[in-house]
């Protein structure tokens, strides 16, 4: 049920059992999470994390993809869309377009050649429908990903404590 799509250097895939000792070491990371929620996870979090991906997909028709490198199956990240049901003024009520890599893996190119494949995915999957994403104010590289992948921010907000800014992308 849940497509898999390629790229030049990556595959995005459905999870697995298997990769649970990749994702937990990633949202382990301080370098990862310093953006994305403050804290590192504990395995516990990364499990029950891993747990909603198949049923985000199984509910909403489209969730979170896993990131490899196709050459190596190394893992990268993690990225796609959700409804997370965020308790968040402004509300919003259109597919959350979200991304996370591996601290070994940010900065060359991946995270936008994942963006694009989803991008292109979620023109035929929803449509003519916006999409937005929530980004920390101090994450630079994330900022500049999404207005590259055409997002405009539309809103700053406090999300559990923290400012955020909220980005919409136009349907194309």
């Amino acid at each position: 049920m849940i497509p898999v799509l390629e790229t030049g250097r990556l595959r995005l895939r459905g999870h697995t059992a298997a990769d649970f000792d990749a994702v937990a070491e990633m949202w382990a990371d301080p370098n990862v999470t310093r953006h994305i929620g403050g804290k590192p996870s504990t395995r516990e979090e990364s499990w029950q994390r891993l747990l909603r991906y198949p049923g985000h997909w199984e509910l909403m028709g489209y969730g979170f993809w896993l990131l490899e490198e196709k050459a190596t199956g190394r893992f990268v990240g993690e990225a796609g869309f959700a409804d997370f049901k965020r308790e968040i003024e402004p509300r919003f009520e259109t597919p959350e377009h979200g991304w996370a890599l591996a601290s070994w893996a940010q900065g060359q190119g991946f995270a936008s050649e994942a963006l694009a494949a989803q991008l292109a995915w979620a023109e035929d999957h929803f449509g003519p429908t916006p999409l937005v994403c929530m980004i920390n104010p101090d994450n630079a590289p994330s900022i500049r990903l999404a207005e590259k992948h055409g997002y405009r921010e539309f809103a700053r907000a406090t999300y559990k404590d923290a400012p955020s800014i909220l980005f919409r992308r136009a349907p194309r």
